[in-house]
């Protein structure tokens, strides 16, 4: 093969494998087999971003996740834009849109050009209609995620004594 081609082929395999390994890492795609794999890639939507572009602000109806490929991602709060988390490639955002529309309850804001994959509500719902089987291995683990991120947001807040201090606010 001419060497021209062969750099090309080689560039695209080791940029998806880069891709599979990400996905691969986020809990919600932990469990699934390759063939999943490549299915779930391709209802995915790869995004480019300029830096300081806001990909959502707070408020706005969640519509689905985002995967950081490559690049870092700020969540801030309020008009003041507190910095709640800094994400950076491999990190993953936005997953409880997936569940419900509520308003996003913070702004994701780039801090840098990035790459996202983003997973969007009805993606995920036409796949659970499609493949029940995949669908409900990524609701699972989806529900597991948020459900461990709620406990380590409970233990933070214990941790700050924040509870306590409430508590003592109320009575």
């Amino acid at each position: 093969m001419n060497k021209l081609w062969e750099n090309i082929f080689k560039f695209h395999k080791k940029e998806t494998d880069s891709i599979d390994n990400i996905l691969l890492k986020i809990p919600i795609f932990q469990d699934i087999t390759n063939r999943e794999l490549k299915r779930i890639k391709r209802i995915l939507h790869q995004r480019e971003y300029k830096k300081n572009e806001v990909i959502f602000n707070q408020g706005d109806i969640g519509l689905g996740m985002y995967i950081i490929v490559e690049g870092i991602v700020e969540i801030v709060c309020g008009p003041e834009r507190q910095a709640l988390a800094e994400l950076k490639s491999g990190d993953f955002f936005g997953e409880l849109a997936l569940l419900d529309e509520s308003p996003r309850s913070a702004t994701a804001v780039t801090k840098a050009p990035c790459e996202m994959l983003c997973f969007f509500k009805p993606e995920l719902l036409d796949l659970v209609k499609r493949d029940p089987k995949l669908g409900g291995k990524i609701l699972f683990k989806l529900a597991w995620t948020i459900g461990e991120r709620l406990k380590r947001t409970n233990e933070q807040v214990k941790e700050t004594g924040y509870a306590g201090k409430k508590e003592q606010l109320n009575s």
